[in-house]
């Protein structure tokens, strides 16, 4: 019989599943506020659950962890991890440390069916769903490896990690079940505490979950955009093909947040293709008086993908003209440039090359 693995519940499944075992509520609660602790990875860990309760625990479940296989470490501070699944998937994270923040990029999937074709992800192919506790865990594991001096706070269990981005592999409303259910995990006061502020899930724009999103999880939402072409769009994306431009923005305009928050969209400018005046005065157009903010993203070259990144002044008039028109835009330069930078890059290294971090790269210690 396999085991369960009690980070694929939220607290209310597991007080649930105290239950079937005839414990109280309360039991539920208390394993689960133990299993997001730092470097908690046995049940006799739990040393206020009495010795019967932790040996029925390890005969029927399990508390998965993920331990990094590869990590790249960039001049800018940017660490890239690969993991490597129970099934010899490999998946990655990217840690974006800033002057007063740490930011975690995640992955939701392997591979990805989106099949965008600037993205190295996307060339990959789809393998599977990544469950609530792989996702989670890519958190952990990377909090759990940053030495002290990187938590803001000196906090291990809140201050290492402050923004979560749901933009690493894979489309998180794709693998919509999973992702809500750890997005519970991550912002309960007794998982790992994040506040919806926080918490930014991205889209290619699947539409018919966008709403569905909004209604079940208070938590910022990124829109990868790119165009408002449809031709160029889905040229670029074909899940433009199926939600074209107009109906995408239809439902971002719908989409349910609190008030004064934001939608993010995520503009990749690739050279001759949609950097020009022209396709800044058309994207200030559609987006009208969206309540939005504009994130540019001069495109990140990289081996088998045949687009270039647009020169800075290119970059700089394209910002203006939005700006002129009211919008708040920011540009964000690739991190990372000098590391295996594009989304995907590392894992698929990793998932050729089969072996762990080579002795020559520069990697951080783990633990403290």
């Amino acid at each position: 019989m396999s085991k369960l693995d009690l980070k694929n519940f939220t607290r209310a499944a597991l007080v649930d599943y105290a239950k079937e075992l005839s414990w109280s509520p309360f039991r539920g609660n208390q394993i689960f506020s133990w299993l997001y602790r730092p470097g908690i990875s046995d049940f006799a860990q739990m040393t206020d659950l009495a010795k019967v309760a932790r040996l029925e625990l390890a005969e029927r479940t399990m508390i998965s962890r993920l331990v990094p296989e590869k990590r790249e470490v960039s001049e800018d501070g940017t660490i890239k991890y690969a993991f490597r699944l129970d099934d010899g998937q490999v998946i990655e994270s990217v840690l974006i440390p800033e002057e007063d923040r740490n930011t975690l990029c995640v992955s939701s999937q392997v591979g990805c069916a989106m099949g965008c074709q600037f993205c190295l992800t996307g060339t990959m192919g789809f393998k599977r769903n990544l469950s609530p506790a792989e996702i989670v865990n890519q958190i952990m594991a990377v909090r759990d490896d940053l030495p002290m001096e990187m938590c803001n706070s000196g906090d291990r269990r809140n201050g290492c990690i402050n923004n979560l981005v749901f933009m690493g592999m894979g489309e998180p409303l794709a693998n919509f079940d999973n992702l809500l259910t750890a997005l519970e995990i991550l912002m309960d006061q007794s998982g790992l505490d994040f506040s919806g502020r926080r918490v930014t899930v991205s889209t290619c724009g699947l539409v018919p979950r966008m709403k569905e999103l909004g209604e079940r999880a208070v938590i910022n939402l990124a829109v990868s955009l790119h165009s408002v072409d449809n031709k160029i769009r889905s040229q670029l994306m074909p899940v433009n093909d199926k939600y074209p431009v107009e109906v995408l923005l239809e439902a971002c305009r719908n989409y349910p947040m609190p008030n004064r928050r934001m939608i993010m969209f995520e503009y990749i400018l690739i050279k001759g293709l949609n950097d020009s005046d022209g396709d800044a005065r058309q994207l200030a157009r559609k987006l009208g008086d969206m309540r939005c903010k504009i994130n540019l993203l001069p495109f990140n070259p990289c081996p088998g993908l045949p687009y270039e990144q647009p020169s800075r002044d290119r970059i700089m008039a394209f910002q203006k003209i939005l700006w002129d028109a009211g919008f708040t835009v920011f540009i964000r330069f690739s991190r990372g440039g000098d590391i295996s930078a594009a989304c995907g890059q590392l894992a698929s290294r990793v998932s050729a090359a089969g072996h762990a971090i080579d002795d020559d790269e520069e990697s951080l210690p783990l633990g403290d």
